[in-house]
């Protein structure tokens, strides 16, 4: 159960390989190079329990970086490339980083971060360097290629936005000190997935998502080969799946959008027969797109809803779904519980806040008390997820964690963006919530109660957007602004933000697209 037994057994079998560059990594050299990054991490001072962060678009280095530290008992925390510097400068202090990766493609914001990390004392950059970077292929060079002595397991801490604005990290602990040690999701997808040392994973999403960084590293441990999309494009996804035969794949919904409105022509042009399972998740997927790539691909499809904080986990399989269209499957880690506002458990068919019993341990990182706000006096964890249970068990989700917007598969949390906005001088009020959008399945909104409601209009609304832009990651800032004379708001302050949003979700049963 870890790329070290397979570098033994069959070394030169390619472990990952870049669908762009075609750069490739054998699970010899992934041994060797892993090893080399233990050992530096040791040379730097860093001893199990200790934090890193990985700044970096999907590299071909990305994993031997994030084995090494899995080998040598650190923490690391991979970071959204996406994110401006201010945002990623946040999360490298606040994850306790005491050396940080990037790359030259990233040198923009790798600058403009470092009066904010000062304190971190190993700054490596791949690829070439700038002011306040070392290389790292020179540092990790002088390093050995042998296992370190003292090996034991780490993990990834990655950041889950909070509905206060500021992101935080979410560490769920190894479930053993060894690092070939194996764990209920490798179970899963041993069983279910049918994941093995011939499978071969196309990944076409960014490697800092939870999703995709821990399903690659699952394929690795096993022993089969992924291949790395460095960017997704619908047409190119299906010619990599016939080019490489590729097994399982996943994918996120609006991945399904986009490849289903390729022209007819296209689609059939590609052989995707190799594909034994689609996984898809991170966003709720809308019924007919669902129903069109079940005709198209065949009973392959496995759904689940799990959260980065890995509590719980519920699957289904489309024999299961198209049975019970909508759901997201019956629980498989943890056992669900629907619990009503007053702390009660909820019977089938009433909805409530999701929680999972008999899950996997996780806290949030410097964040006390929004860990204690996860769980129940029973002990019981909840993503704060809205949905129930019908008499066999099936989950479906009927509304959204704090009105937190899944748009493509990213979470956005739209506080972030009510911060920014807030604060233009024409504000005097602002909502951020998630829309229907057909590609993305949400896409963000502000409406603003502007200061003086005869600005308001499309010059006003472009200058805002834009002012978000110039703070925030494009992708958490709104698409489209809308006025109001005046937000609805309780005296005590509280802003009642579904009288807002409902109005755009009207004639819809769920909350979700």
């Amino acid at each position: 159960m870890h790329p070290y037994v397979h570098a033994q057994k069959t070394p030169d079998k390619i472990a990952y390989l870049m669908a762009g560059s075609g750069a490739s990594v054998t699970y010899r050299q992934l041994e060797d190079a892993s090893n080399r990054v233990a050992h530096l991490l040791r040379a730097r001072g860093l001893k199990a329990g200790d934090h890193i962060a990985i700044l970096l678009e999907n590299h071909v280095r990305f994993f031997e970086i994030c084995w090494g530290a899995q080998r040598a008992g650190i923490i690391y925390t991979a970071i959204s490339s996406r994110l401006t510097a201010g945002e990623a400068g946040y999360i490298v202090t606040d994850c306790g980083a005491q050396l940080l990766v990037t790359s030259k493609a990233l040198a923009g914001v790798a600058a403009e971060i470092l009066p904010q990390i000062g304190h971190v004392a190993s700054r490596l950059m791949i690829d070439g360097t700038i002011d306040g970077y070392e290389a790292f292929e020179t540092a990790v060079a002088a390093q050995p290629a042998q296992r370190i002595a003292d090996e034991t397991a780490g993990g990834d801490m990655l950041y889950s936005s909070g509905t206060t604005g500021r992101p935080k990290g979410v560490f769920v602990p190894p479930e053993s000190p060894q690092i070939d040690a194996s764990s209920a999701l490798i179970t899963v997808a041993q069983t279910a997935y049918k994941l093995d040392p011939d499978s071969i994973y196309l990944s076409p999403a960014p490697l800092y998502h939870a999703a995709p960084l821990r399903f690659n590293m699952l394929v690795m441990r096993l022993g089969g080969t992924c291949v790395i999309m460095e960017h997704f494009d619908a047409e190119e996804y299906l010619r990599l799946v016939e080019k490489h035969r590729c097994t399982h794949s996943q994918l996120v919904p609006t991945m399904f959008v986009r490849m289903l409105k390729l022209p007819a022509d296209v689609r059939a042009k590609y052989d995707v027969s190799s594909l034994k399972c689609a996984i898809h998740a991170a966003a709720p997927c809308p019924i007919p797109i669902k129903e069109q790539m079940i005709d198209w691909w065949g009973p392959i499809l496995w759904e689940y809803y799990a959260g980065t904080e890995g509590n719980g986990m519920t699957m289904v399989h489309s024999a299961d779904w198209l049975a019970h269209k909508g759901t997201v499957g019956r629980a498989v880690v943890g056992k669900l519980r629907i619990v009503g506002d007053d702390g009660v458990e909820l019977p089938p068919g009433e909805a409530g806040t999701i929680y999972f019993s008999d899950g996997k341990p996780f806290q949030y990182h410097n964040d006390a008390k929004k860990t204690a706000e996860s769980r129940n006096d029973q002990g019981w964890t909840t993503l704060g997820d809205v949905g129930y249970v019908d008499a066999e068990g099936y989950l479906y989700l009927t509304d959204r964690k704090a009105y937190m917007i899944i748009s493509g598969g990213v979470n956005i949390y739209p506080q972030e963006a009510e911060n920014v906005l807030i604060t233009h001088p024409k504000v005097t009020d602002v909502a951020v919530f998630g829309v229907p959008n057909e590609e993305f399945g949400e896409e963000v909104k502000a409406v603003v109660q502007p200061k003086d409601m005869a600005e308001a209009g499309p010059a006003l609304a472009e200058e805002l957007m834009a002012f978000c832009r110039a703070h925030l990651s494009h992708v958490k800032c709104p698409r489209s602004v809308d006025f109001a004379e005046e937000l609805p708001r309780h005296p005590t302050g509280k802003l009642y933000k579904r009288l807002l949003r409902d109005k755009y979700w009207a004639g819809r049963q769920s909350k979700l697209v």
